[in-house]
């Protein structure tokens, strides 16, 4: 398989991969777009200084539907006693990782880290319908180089060939 290039004659010779390129960039940055949300929505609403991290999971340990025993567990031992601080990860991490899938710099450690993050949401009984094809968009983007096609990663490859961060 040829590198993409973002020229016409490589375009013209490979019409479906551009076209699976600039779809799967697409929503890349709807995926960027939905974690900077999600910064601002608890930044402007303060969730990084008051306690509306812990009244949220307070809520969802006693409010219907049941959890599952895991999810209880996970609320009760983890996210309520640690509320503030994983406000502030939540919170940072969704910036870092939107500004990073947005630029296209460290793409596949930002997607491991969004996957992550979903994976917690999910523990912590905020399971919808919306989380696994985030999961599944998350492992793409940690498989495909998607900060190559666009994005610094490429010129950072370029300067640091051996770094692990901008493949």
């Amino acid at each position: 398989m040829s590198t993409f290039s973002w020229n016409r004659e490589y375009m013209k010779t490979h019409p479906l991969q551009t076209v699976g390129i600039v779809l799967f960039l697409a929503g890349r940055y709807i995926f960027a777009i939905f974690f900077l949300y999600g910064f601002w929505h608890k930044l402007v609403r303060g969730w990084l200084w008051t306690d509306k991290m812990h009244v949220f999971f307070t809520q969802r340990l006693t409010d219907p539907p049941a959890l599952n025993d895991f999810q209880a567990i996970y609320l009760e031992q983890f996210a309520i006693p640690l509320a503030l601080p994983i406000a502030w990860i939540v919170t940072i991490g969704e910036l870092v990782i939107g500004l990073g899938l947005a630029l296209g710099l460290g793409v596949r450690a930002n997607a491991a880290f969004a996957l992550f993050l979903v994976m917690n949401f999910a523990a912590g009984g905020f399971y919808n319908l919306t989380l696994p094809p985030f999961m599944i968009f998350s492992v793409l983007m940690m498989l495909l180089p998607s900060g190559q096609w666009l994005g610094l990663d490429k010129t950072l490859h370029a300067r640091h060939p051996d770094s692990v961060w901008f493949r």
